[in-house]
């Protein structure tokens, strides 16, 4: 039998056999170390992803996630700056609202405490798009 191995908890793990180590990322008291989506939040921004890009508007996306904020980005083409960025600041929650819809250009077109008003300026754009065809 070689030492250092083996189940009855000699070697590299018997330290950490009964601590409990907190998950990575998570700060000791317990906030959060970065702002993500909430489960529901993102399904909503997705379908609408997916009924822009079924309209020919959008063709792909990219996330961010920092301390402060999280933010979904989509693009017609990759190599350009974004149409649409929707962004969520938690700190803003009272103030003006967490949610942030900005323009190509970095313009804000839409402040609010609603994701869903947030993003009645791009529906109504996909509607119209719609239409015209």
């Amino acid at each position: 039998m070689s030492s250092g191995s083996g189940p009855r908890g000699h070697g590299a793990g018997a330290a950490t056999m009964g601590q409990v180590l907190a998950f990575p990322g998570a700060s000791p008291n317990g906030q959060r170390a970065q702002v993500a989506f909430e489960r529901d939040e993102l399904q909503r921004i997705l379908d609408l992803y997916g009924r822009m890009v079924a309209a020919g508007q959008w063709r792909d996306y990219a996330m961010d996630f920092e301390k402060a904020f999280a933010s979904f980005s989509a693009f017609r083409r990759a190599a350009e700056r974004p149409q649409a960025r929707i962004e969520k600041r938690p700190a803003l929650r009272v103030k003006q609202g967490m949610w942030t819809l900005f323009g190509e250009h970095g313009q804000i077109l839409k402040r609010g405490h609603e994701l869903a008003n947030v993003l009645a300026p791009i529906e109504r754009r996909l509607l119209k798009a719609v239409e015209d065809e």
